[in-house]
């Protein structure tokens, strides 16, 4: 693939912001700038909204990673009481849902935002207005999250998955649930409005001669979890819209004395949520791609292999959700077809392991702190993705259903999976974004801070959960308090990481803009249209929209 920045004069491009040239030999005007904060709050510049997604990712990580760290204080020792029942419960719920819906999602869409554009060779998304709606509609989304914590009975406590019937109003009489419910609404409407701005400028805006199979991968994820997102979040709407109905308005969806069904909860929760760890893990399938070529120095193995695993994955992902619930009471056939599927889905997963193996294998490797934290990604992924096709043998499952042995596997695909390729992305592109390059001897502590501090705090629950140790539970058996001890003491290694990678974050802002286009040296072999431009990017990104050839 060559890039040429000339094109033909009649061509348009995409809307642009004020100031910003709507043809490619328009002049580039200035823009005034009369306050800077303003600005920034009345901005559609994708760079900046995705900076915006970021910030607000970081701080709800601290709030997120504060919530875990006073749940790893409770279950230190077998018979502490730092936090009462009912506040451990709430700080359960409320430390999943952070973390999905406003760590995890929001820092995925922050880099896609920034980055999706400026790949596809467009000046910004396809609907400014709108991406700055579906981020901004976050910020009341977490108030009304965050609030619950000081309204009677509390915040939401019947856990981030919010069964029937812990959440109606029988056990939960508080208006916390009904605050969670509007707050996932909210969270909801930001992530369906993004997607369809994804999907609009991936397949509109791309720049002439850019194929749909010469895209970038992480624009490929990115296209497909769009989709994710725009089938499945409906449904969670759905499912949650009813248990509001049945806490305030006397409906019998999911009460079984009045001839309601708990269950149909399970298969609409689910229908979304097991998707959902796809949309929380694609884009960092993405990141992950360019990352291990580029400092591997050889372009992606087997690309089209990758597209179609990716594709794969995504429709898949919405036909083995069952699997949440061979303990339900689902019939034995459906308990087949479910553990069938899931072993399926393992297989596009595998194409995607073997070809991140193929490129590294042979290359010019650079051990790099993105390069590392691509590294831990994969092992620890694949530990994670080992575990889950356990999970999916039915008699295994039934035995460590709801115990620490599924908390551990869902850590392991988040936190190793997730987390580790956002901590890869950002040092990756951080000096892209802003022009200085973050500390490689910091970054380097940080790396071996969190790949021990994961390690230490969830392989031993697998152990635990193996044993009998079940999830939730505000204290437990002596037993299990040395296993305990031990994760919480991972915890500690956590947190000085992220405290460590935030303090690196404001020293590199400290110092002037001293990185260039490439900073890394790869555009040689990537070709890619983020390294061809300034670091940080103008605010139109290209001068002339470039031509793929």
């Amino acid at each position: 693939m060559s890039i040429m920045l000339d094109k033909p004069k009649d061509q348009k491009t995409a809307e642009a912001p004020r100031g910003v040239p709507r043809f490619p030999d328009e002049p580039v005007k200035p823009v005034k700038t009369p306050n800077v904060f303003l600005n920034i709050l009345g901005s559609t510049d994708h760079k900046v909204l995705g900076i915006l997604y970021l910030i607000l990712s970081l701080v709800m990580g601290v709030v997120g990673g504060a919530l875990a760290g006073g749940i790893r204080a409770q279950l230190a020792a077998h018979n502490l009481e730092v936090l009462s029942p009912e506040l451990f419960n709430q700080f359960i719920t409320m430390h999943g849902s952070i973390m999905i819906f406003f760590v995890i999602i929001p820092a995925l869409a922050g880099f896609g935002n920034y980055l999706v554009p400026i790949m596809i060779g467009a000046r910004d998304m396809a609907f400014p207005r709108l991406n700055a709606f579906s981020f901004w509609i976050l910020i009341p989304s977490g108030v009304l999250m965050f609030t619950s914590f000081m309204v009677q009975g509390g915040a939401a406590a019947a856990g981030w998955t919010a069964y029937p019937p812990l959440s109606l109003k029988e056990f939960s009489g508080g208006p916390g649930v009904d605050m969670w419910i509007l707050g996932v609404h909210l969270a909801g409407i930001s992530s369906i409005t993004g997607a369809i701005n994804f999907i609009v400028t991936i397949l509109n805006m791309r720049a002439p001669g850019m194929n749909i199979m010469k895209m970038p991968l992480f624009c490929w994820t990115w296209l497909v979890n769009a989709w994710l997102i725009l089938i499945g979040t409906p449904v969670l709407a759905g499912a949650v819209t009813m248990v509001l109905m049945d806490r305030a308005f006397g409906t019998n969806f999911f009460k079984p004395g009045m001839g309601g069904d708990p269950v149909l909860y399970q298969h609409l929760f689910w229908f979304y949520s097991h998707p959902a760890v796809y949309i929380m893990v694609l884009p960092g399938f993405g990141m992950i791609s360019h990352v291990l070529a580029s400092f591997s120095h050889k372009r992606i193995f087997g690309y089209t292999g990758m597209v179609w695993a990716v594709s794969a994955i995504g429709v898949l992902g919405f036909l083995v959700w069952g699997h949440h619930m061979f303990t339900a009471g689902i019939s034995p056939e459906l308990r087949l077809y479910f553990s069938f599927a899931t072993m399926v889905i393992a297989v596009p997963t595998g194409v995607k392991i073997w070809s991140w193996l193929a490129t590294i294998w042979g290359g010019t490797i650079e051990f790099r702190t993105p390069m590392k934290f691509a590294l831990g990604f994969l092992s620890l992924f694949v530990i994670g993705g080992i575990s889950g096709v356990f999970l999916a043998n039915v008699p295994f499952d039934i035995q460590v259903h709801d115990s620490y042995f599924v908390v551990a596997h869902f850590h392991y695909v988040l936190v190793g999976g997730s987390v580790m390729s956002l901590f890869a992305g950002a040092y990756f592109w951080f000096p892209k974004m802003s022009g200085r390059v973050l500390s490689e001897k910091l970054g380097n502590v940080v790396f071996w801070l969190f790949f021990i501090g994961m390690n230490t705090t969830f392989l031993p629950l697998h152990l635990v959960g193996l044993q009998g140790m079940a999830r939730r539970i505000w204290q437990y058996r002596p037993e299990f308090e040395t296993v305990n001890g031990i994760a919480s003491l991972g915890y500690l290694f956590m947190a000085a990481a992220g405290a460590l990678f935030i303090y690196s974050i404001f020293e590199a802002l400290r110092r002037p803009r001293d990185c260039g286009a490439d900073p890394w040296k790869i555009n040689d072999v990537q070709e890619s249209l983020v390294w061809d431009i300034p670091s940080p990017p103008p605010a139109y990104n290209f001068a002339r929209i470039p031509v793929i050839k």
